[in-house]
């Protein structure tokens, strides 16, 4: 069997690489493998955080903020859709308006979704679920009668 001559692989200007004896591909001859005898050193264990440690720490940053948790811009285009749906006559609403109504709206919803929650531990569950809402309004008397 007579040798004939491999051409080296080009890379980026770099030097030329000549391909390994065995007769791989240059992304083979890349990839470098660690000796048998040598023990790799130890690597430091990535720190990671218990399940739902994340959540709980934004929920404690979200309670010692007073900043409003609903983006104004979709709220304001909800507003005046329900607006528009009730009355085509009022088009226009004052910012400070806007801004109370908003302030209004999440203080029900945070206290709707802590009577939720009181429903679903009295399940003896920790999912919130459509039906705690349901009896969390119900118990208060809110909205659709029964």
């Amino acid at each position: 069997m007579a040798r004939t001559k491999v051409p080296a692989a080009r890379g980026r200007g770099g030097p030329h690489k000549s391909v390994p004896k065995g007769g791989g591909t240059p992304e083979s001859s890349r990839r470098t493998r660690s000796p048998r005898n040598v023990p790799e050193t130890p690597r430091r264990k990535q720190h990671r955080y218990k399940p739902g440690m994340k959540a709980l720490r934004e929920i404690r940053e979200i309670q010692k903020s007073t900043k409003l948790l609903i983006p104004a811009a979709p709220f304001i285009r909800t507003v005046r859709e329900i607006t528009f749906q009730y009355s085509t006559l009022v088009t226009r609403w004052t910012p400070e308006a806007l801004v109370s109504l908003q302030e209004a709206s999440e203080d029900y919803l945070v206290h709707l979704f802590e009577d939720g929650m009181l429903c679903a531990l009295h399940a003896r569950r920790v999912t919130l679920m459509k039906k705690d809402f349901e009896l969390a309004r119900r118990l208060k008397g809110i909205g659709v009668t029964w």
